[in-house]
């Protein structure tokens, strides 16, 4: 079976395509690279370079490799950066994803696996957090998934393709050959492990008076190897709709700093700054419609989500560079 992986070069994506390949699957990578690293493609898929917003491009990509289905990870995602530029989120994650859409319905391709996010739910008072939960995303990188999950529903009704919209919670962790490297990073784990490296001198805390038990933002984790192992379940069996992943337990941000201490044997300093527009207070995943649909459940714990990361960010200090 042939799978276009869009965003393959990115973090997940990367992880995604070594792991299709590794079962058999043939992989076609589609990125641009403005976030991604040509050396986190795994040499045995193909790779182009392009962009969905070149719709040309993307129907020769269609007409002449004929994927079976998509896996779609292209998109911006850092919450900040859509907080002041709203346009790109928009144009990138929904505008540009118009194109995808149409190459499905043109070439007769009816599986896509999309890549959503938690932000969609914003601020909750329900914890945890499951799919029936209300959505509304306090910032526009979530509110831009949240438009291209409506777009889907509407595609599926009228040209009958069969999507799976995965809500991710925090992914984190790395394989052996493959891990987390942003040009920006915001994503704490990354951000607190190059502290322990010697690269940084200290990590930021965005916020100390947020309404959890230590005034610190509270997120769920998933191993980001537990996140794929549910996109290639969504290849193999007949189910769609929109499914949370997660591991149903929050961290503080620093719970996650005080064990990082304890497995990376660094002091890793560590200051206040103030909060981040957008950052709802605690995200938390409620993953049983997972587990009760396709029999999903997370395999891996905080701990060995902080030791792969390690691992991986100790034999690449400097990232893919």
């Amino acid at each position: 079976m042939k799978i276009l992986v869009t965003g393959g070069a990115g973090y997940i994506g990367s992880i995604c395509v070594e792991m299709l390949l590794d079962r058999g699957y043939r992989v076609v990578v589609l990125d641009n690279l403005s976030e991604g690293h040509l050396q986190a493609v795994d040499p045995r898929a193909l790779f182009i370079q392009g962009d969905l917003a070149d719709r040309e491009l993307l129907f020769s990509v269609f007409d002449s490799e004929r994927p079976e289905a998509v896996i779609h990870f292209a998109a911006k995602a850092l919450v900040s950066e859509s907080m002041n530029s709203p346009s790109l989120y928009f144009r990138n994650n929904v505008a540009f994803g118009i194109n995808l859409l149409d190459a499905l319905v043109k070439f007769g391709v009816k599986r896509i696996v999309f890549s959503s996010t938690c932000s969609v739910y914003g601020c909750v008072n329900k914890i945890p957090i499951n799919e029936n939960v209300p959505v509304h995303p306090e910032n526009p990188y979530g509110e831009s998934k949240l438009l291209f999950e409506k777009m889907l529903e509407w595609y599926r009704k009228i040209h009958g393709i069969s999507p799976v919209i995965f809500r991710y919670f925090n992914a984190a962790g790395a394989t052996e050959s493959h891990g987390e490297d942003h040009r920006k990073e915001t994503h704490l784990i990354p951000r607190i492990l190059r502290v322990a490296l010697g690269l940084e001198p200290q990590v930021e805390i965005y916020g100390k008076d947020y309404p959890t038990e230590d005034g610190t933002a509270v997120r769920d984790y998933i191993h980001v190897v537990d996140l794929v192992d549910a996109h290639i379940k969504a290849l193999e069996l007949p189910f769609e709709g929109v499914f949370n992943l997660g591991n149903a337990k929050g961290y503080s941000v620093l719970q996650i700093i005080e064990l990082s201490r304890k497995i990376t044997a660094q002091p890793i300093p560590a200051v206040f700054a103030p909060r981040r527009p957008g950052d709802p207070p605690i995200l938390v995943a409620d993953f049983s419609k997972a587990l009760e649909t396709f029999g999903w459940k997370p395999k891996n714990d905080m701990n060995s989500i902080i030791h792969s990361a390690w691992s991986w960010h100790k034999s690449h200090p400097q990232g893919y560079c």
